[in-house]
């Protein structure tokens, strides 16, 4: 395992969508096709209702780990003028669309979103709402932070129809939590998560990282047998993403030196992982892992699991709307992304103009390799048939899963390629395989975190 370790341990995407960010073709992408993209998907399946991701970037402090999009600041009334956009954001949407449209989905991301008041985030959702109906089963979710999310967020959220939350935990020891200025007892993550289970959520998560700074193999072991006395239903068990050269993403404050190898990290996840499924846990995707009850698991039973800029998602909607500052959007046609600036983005939407700055609208190659990723990203498995004869450089990809095969990672057979139990650590390796934008364009090493 080490040898394959060293010989995998690359920088890779993680397949939240395919083209990755980096290698949208900008030049042939415009609002107008955009929009027509937008429109088409809806189109094409209105009954089964669309999905929402609402970006809310606010922090007040800076998790020192973290790779996303955020705004750092105290300035609470910062709020509500923010969740106006957003409303409106949605408006122009809306107007698109030949009729109301059913949301299936709603995802409250960050940032931050417990950074919001109780009473802000109920007008944002009242908003949304406003301008769409429910679906008959609906899905609701949103990220809390224990430090402080408060019963009023808890009871506010999900007398609006919020069943699934999810909290970041990342590690309890104290070294690693000072290291990525992320101080939070285990009786914060406690309070927060029997107050859920009390007033009705049915799917808590946690969200523990390994290969953080300074984490050893013993402070893996601590955070999850802790987890596991409190029994969320999901658990995102995660490596962390060392990115520190692209802008925003926070992380300074240790070395290089103070992260763990990849050999650690794997050790870390396969100790974590046997913990894990010994407690009653189901391997769920990639690094993800549910209880044989939560709807995630039945999803992947069922070959209903999806992946997208949320995550993993137990239902799949064509049409994903992202609102909010870095917000993207997906709908299947075709990729965009919002500014990512909290000024520029009011600006925009109040002048009543959509704040995108960049998208991919995908080729007839790029939907046949999208759904040979999403089946081993969701699967472990891809069947054979879906358009390759159309791809001309298919050879490359084959020569590719036969080093794959070669080394135990994949089986291929006649009408599918099965990634190995061997191999399931490498998914991202091998859905790379199929990437022939990264095979065509010498990868930049700067922009993916390392595989393992």
């Amino acid at each position: 395992m080490c040898d394959l370790i060293q010989k995998y341990n690359v920088p890779g995407p993680r397949y939240t969508s395919y083209p990755t960010v980096p290698y949208w073709d900008l030049d042939n992408f415009s609002g107008k096709l955009w929009k027509a993209s937008v429109v088409k998907a809806f189109q094409e399946d209105p009954k089964t209702g669309i999905s929402l991701y609402i970006h809310l970037p606010f922090c007040e402090s800076m998790c020192t780990f973290c790779g996303c999009h955020k705004r750092i600041t105290k300035r609470h009334e910062l709020e509500l003028p923010y969740i106006k956009t957003i409303i409106k954001e949605w408006q122009l949407y809306c107007a698109l669309l030949d009729t109301k449209p059913t949301i299936k989905e709603i995802h409250l991301g960050g940032g931050t979103p417990t950074f919001f008041s109780p009473k802000h985030l109920r007008i944002l959702m009242e908003g949304i709402l406003q301008h769409g109906k429910k679906a008959e089963t609906y899905q609701f979710s949103f990220e809390g932070h224990p430090n402080n999310t408060t019963k009023a967020h808890l009871q506010t959220l999900f007398d609006l129809g919020f069943r699934r939350v999810c909290f970041g935990v990342q590690d309890y020891n104290e070294t690693v939590q000072k290291a990525i200025n992320r101080i939070q007892p285990f009786e914060n993550v406690k309070n927060v998560t029997e107050w859920a289970r009390q007033i009705g959520y049915t799917s808590i998560g946690h969200d523990i990282i390994y290969g953080l700074p300074f984490q050893t193999l013993e402070n893996v072991e601590e955070t999850i047998l802790k987890t596991i006395e409190l029994k969320p239903e999901r658990i995102a068990f995660y490596s962390y993403a060392h990115v520190p050269w692209l802008k925003g993403s926070g992380q300074r404050g240790y070395r290089d030196e103070d992260i763990p190898s990849g050999t650690e990290k794997r050790v870390q996840y396969e100790i974590g992982k046997k913990i894990l499924t010994d407690s009653g846990y189901v391997d769920i995707g990639m690094d993800h892992f549910s209880l044989p009850s939560d709807d995630l698991y039945e999803a992947m039973i069922n070959g209903n699991l999806h992946r997208n800029f949320m995550g993993y998602t137990p239902s799949k909607t064509k049409l994903m709307i992202g609102l909010g500052a870095s917000s993207i959007s997906d709908s299947w046609y075709g990729f965009a992304q919002n500014v990512k600036g909290v000024e520029e983005y009011e600006n925009l939407v109040s002048n009543g103009v959509l704040p995108i700055f960049r998208g991919h609208i995908l080729t007839e190659e790029d939907q046949i390799l999208r759904k040979h990723i999403l089946n081993l990203m969701c699967q472990f498995e891809t069947g054979w048939g879906l358009g390759e004869a159309r791809i001309t450089d298919f050879q490359k990809i084959f020569d590719k899963l036969s080093e794959l095969e070669f080394d135990g990672l994949v089986a291929i057979e006649t009408d599918c390629i099965k990634i190995t139990q061997k191999g399931r650590p490498f998914v991202r390796n091998v859905s790379m395989a199929f990437d022939l934008k990264l095979h065509r364009k010498k990868p930049d090493t700067r922009l993916f975190s390392m595989t393992v």
